[in-house]
């Protein structure tokens, strides 16, 4: 039998009930496309039932929707016709109207500090940051206590879950870094988030007065950070970053809110000194300050024992620890955790609340389960003498094949490691030969707010085996001797 519409028409089997639903959709889709152009009638509705098969009051009913929409017009004891309408857009909208609809979001959303960055296309095996190895989960553990939570879900009634977390995942997390990075908290303490990315948000719309906080971030610094705060409103503050970490006397005394990773600076990767760490807890308790302090990837340490973290060290409650467990297992689980001071838990809560409700439960009770019996902490032992051999494969090349143009920023912790560009007048020659030798590495200059910084360059060793890291450098210190660093 011929077509009776100049398009196929697909309907799903009689027995999923939504034939009428199916086909109104489709003719309503070509009416708006223009595929069933206007003036034009519509076959009879004997007809079309006999071409598909289906009976004739599916296609009547699809038509009489079609018409109460206004999308046909009836003729009484005649075909209905299709109505005059403006078509949708079948083509590219010109810059000049992609201007006009972006003009429609809030300022702060068409600002630099907020744009999503689009994911690269790398290698397996890359210099790429902040990834670990999968290769080396536990994925059998994993998978058996998800099978068994979600066997314990299905005789447990629906409901939501508290906004800070489950207890269970909350008490675990506060017994994890109390013995990981001598963070004392309890359990009540702990806020649950989707990741640190969202810890940041929140404590940046808790914090910010739009347009008027003035929050202290690093420079260089993590770029997610800049955008929570941007989002929020508040006026960034860019700071400048030396070996001992964030310079504090060069903080504005009217900053309220300041931004630090103290225990593995991103990206440059230094530790902040004991001297500087204590400086910048005099000057929060001295300018009614708070600080935000990201641990982002503190259980990797590969020197000797690591400084107090801030939280530890703060007497005056002025500090919000964040933690994730990105790093530590894997960044799809969005899974992180704030330690919030005491006068500022019950607002964090109420702005997680408005956020997202709540984490999911199923993997909040797996998670907890995996740090209570241990699993988290076998995981991160055998990850540690992993990731260091890759780290010394990456600074003996570093040393010995690339010392005329790179010098290694001292680093004893974290997934990266940086190196200077020794002189600096050769930066921009060199630097895209080293980007093309070792993918995934990032020059430091692409996480700073302005270009005032020492050129430097980091490298990622998570996903990347020492043997691959030599190979790489290698064919970077061929490339250099060549000319390209001459």
């Amino acid at each position: 039998m011929e077509p009776v519409f100049p398009f196929p028409v697909v309907l799903p089997p009689r027995s999923l009930g939504m034939l009428t639903q199916a086909l109104h959709q489709q003719l309503r889709a070509a009416i708006l496309d223009g595929r069933l152009p206007a003036d034009s009638a519509l076959p009879a509705t004997r007809r079309v039932a006999e071409a598909l098969g289906v009976a004739r009051n599916t296609v009547v009913t699809a038509y009489d929707l079609l018409i109460a929409e206004g999308y046909l017009i009836p003729h009484k004891g005649a075909k209905p016709v299709v109505a005059s309408l403006v078509r949708r857009r079948a083509t590219k909208p010109s810059k000049a109207r992609v201007d006009i609809e972006e003009s429609r979001f809030a300022p702060v959303w068409r600002g630099p500090f907020v744009q999503a960055s689009a994911a690269r296309a790398l290698p397996v095996r890359s210099f790429r940051l902040g990834i670990p190895d999968h290769r080396h989960f536990p994925h059998d553990v994993w998978r058996r206590l998800m099978s068994r939570a979600l066997r314990r879900s299905s005789r447990e009634p629906f409901a939501y879950a508290p906004s800070e977390g489950i207890p269970a995942l909350r008490e675990a997390i506060a017994r994890h870094i109390a013995f990981a990075r001598a963070v004392a908290c309890a359990a009540d303490d702990v806020i649950v988030t989707s990741g640190a990315q969202q810890a940041f948000d929140l404590i940046a719309r808790l914090l910010v007065t739009p347009g008027q906080t003035r929050v202290a971030v690093e420079e260089p610094g993590y770029p997610p950070v800049r955008a929570a705060f941007a989002a929020a409103g508040a006026r960034l503050v860019p700071t400048p970053v030396d070996d001992e970490g964030l310079c504090v006397d060069r903080l504005p005394a009217d900053v309220r809110v300041i931004s630090v990773t103290p225990s593995h600076q991103s990206p440059t990767g230094v530790a902040m000194s004991l001297r500087r760490r204590t400086a910048l807890l005099e000057f929060a308790r001295r300018h009614h300050a708070v600080i935000v302090e990201d641990d982002y990837d503190g259980e990797f340490r590969f020197g000797g024992r690591p400084l107090d973290a801030l939280q530890t060290l703060d007497c005056d409650a002025l500090v919000f620890y964040i933690g994730t467990f990105s790093k530590s297992m894997f960044p799809s689980l969005r899974k992180g955790f704030v330690v919030a001071p005491e006068w500022a838990r019950s607002g964090l809560v109420t702005v997680k609340h408005c956020a997202d409700s709540h984490c999911d439960t199923i993997t909040q009770s797996v998670l907890a389960t995996f740090i209570r019996d241990g699993h988290l902490a076998r995981h991160v032992r055998h990850m540690r003498p992993i990731y260091a051999e890759r780290r010394e494969a990456l600074l003996d090349g570093l040393h010995r094949g690339l010392g005329e143009w790179l010098q290694p920023i001292s680093s004893e912790a974290g997934l990266h490691l940086a190196a200077r560009i020794r002189d600096h007048r050769l930066a921009a020659k060199i630097m895209p030969t080293i980007l093309r030798c070792a993918p995934g590495a990032e020059a430091t200059a692409d996480y700073a707010m302005t270009r005032d910084i020492e050129p430097a360059v980091t490298f990622g060793y998570g996903v990347i085996d020492a043997g691959d890291i030599a190979a790489a450098l290698k064919d970077m210190r061929r490339a250099l001797g060549k000319g390209a660093g001459r």
